[in-house]
């Protein structure tokens, strides 16, 4: 096969697809994990700050197996951002909020990324493969509900999810750390989910919020 007809067969359409979703995923990861670290400095602890991950750049953020796991299965992972309670005057309601803070991002993100598509964008969108129209792509179907996903499924209260911080704010001590025991089984438990079929309800609860925020923005 010559250099022209290698170029024929690439399926352009795929490629820019699966571009648009590597970005999509590294964007949303990298500001969900930028966003602990900012709220637990926010509350005093400098521990993130120090490691350097207050930092929008990806390579610091990125576990590439978690990074595969999101690309392939739908869900995955980014390297922990460090926490250290003992800064918070509070620690569980610190631990909660520095957790929240994560997929909070998420749904600003994806709302923003709509609002300016709706707002904003679609004025300029004249042509079908113009860079207005490949932005809008990007982010109305690719970089939205992907950030609402990781939103969600991070909501979940299962350790070592943001969810399960969340719960143990409003938990007794002694049953807030059993939970937090089982967290290195947390993984375990998503998968067996995921292949159970759980993946039906988050993506039916990323519907749900992703026709909510289009509301918002009409």
């Amino acid at each position: 096969m010559d250099f022209g007809g290698l170029i024929r067969s690439i399926d352009w359409y795929w490629l820019a697809s699966a571009v648009m979703r590597v970005l999509a995923v590294l964007l949303c990861l990298t500001v969900h994990e930028t966003c602990h670290g900012l709220a637990a400095y926010a509350l005093g602890d400098p521990t993130a700050r120090d490691r350097h991950r207050l930092s929008l750049n990806p390579l610091r953020h990125i576990d590439w197996l978690g990074l595969a796991m999101m690309l392939l299965a739908g869900f995955g992972w980014a390297k922990p951002v460090p926490v250290d309670p003992r800064y918070f005057k509070k620690p569980k309601q610190g631990m909660a909020l520095t957790a929240l803070a994560g997929p909070a991002s998420n749904f600003a993100l994806a709302f923003l990324a709509m609002f300016f598509c709706n707002r904003v964008l679609d004025g300029f969108v004249t042509y079908e493969g113009g860079f207005s129209y490949v932005l809008f792509i990007f982010l109305h179907l690719f970089l939205a509900p992907l950030s609402i996903g990781l939103g969600l499924f991070n909501l979940l209260p299962i350790p070592p999810l943001d969810g399960a911080k969340v719960l143990g704010a409003f938990l007794p001590d002694r049953v807030y750390f059993g939970l937090m025991r089982y967290e290195r089984y947390g993984m375990l438990l998503l998968l067996a989910l995921s292949w159970l079929g759980a993946g039906r309800l988050i993506s039916g609860a990323i519907q749900g919020v992703y026709l909510f925020f289009l509301e918002l923005c009409l």
